[in-house]
């Protein structure tokens, strides 16, 4: 029977953890500059276009307060987005004085191709995986990408 591991073992697998998620952001950030490069996109762009693709419609408020941005910033992104085709400005069908961003699916092949490569591979991986295994990676990515957001949000507060 296997013994608990010791306090120091439990610190030591929690910091390898920790500089393993450091490290995917890390990549994961180049990986979505590299597409962005290919698609002609700013990084901060095509991080506000993943987030309307996402969660959208949004107001620009919305996305601007989602995304960490100024609003007076979120202007000049979305002209970006939309003279490239990207996102359209609709009025609000709730109130309408009011816009709300959409992502338009035009151009999501194009995203789609370049991630392909790294899609087919975490195929790969997650196929090495069982049922329970994949359920308990899924609870736990969900749980750390919520402590990212109250982070950033409580950064953003400040």
């Amino acid at each position: 029977m296997d013994s608990p591991p010791s306090s120091r073992e439990r610190r030591r697998t929690s910091n390898t953890i920790k500089e393993s998620l450091r490290a995917l952001s890390t990549q994961l950030s180049l990986l979505n500059h590299q597409v962005g490069v290919h698609l002609d996109l700013k990084d901060v762009d095509f991080d506000c276009l993943d987030i309307v693709s996402r969660h959208g419609p949004l107001s620009p408020s919305t996305l601007a307060r989602r995304a960490g941005l100024h609003p007076a910033t979120m202007t000049g992104i979305l002209d970006r987005l939309e003279r490239g085709g990207w996102v359209a400005r609709d009025r609000d069908p709730g109130d309408r004085r009011a816009v709300v961003v959409r992502a338009l699916r035009d151009r999501a092949p194009e995203v789609y191709r370049l991630f392909s490569g790294m899609n087919s591979s975490m195929d790969e991986l997650l196929a090495g995986y069982d049922d329970t295994q994949l359920e308990l990676l899924a609870d736990f990515l969900g749980r750390v990408t919520e402590a990212g957001r109250a982070a950033t949000d409580e950064l953003a507060g400040e």
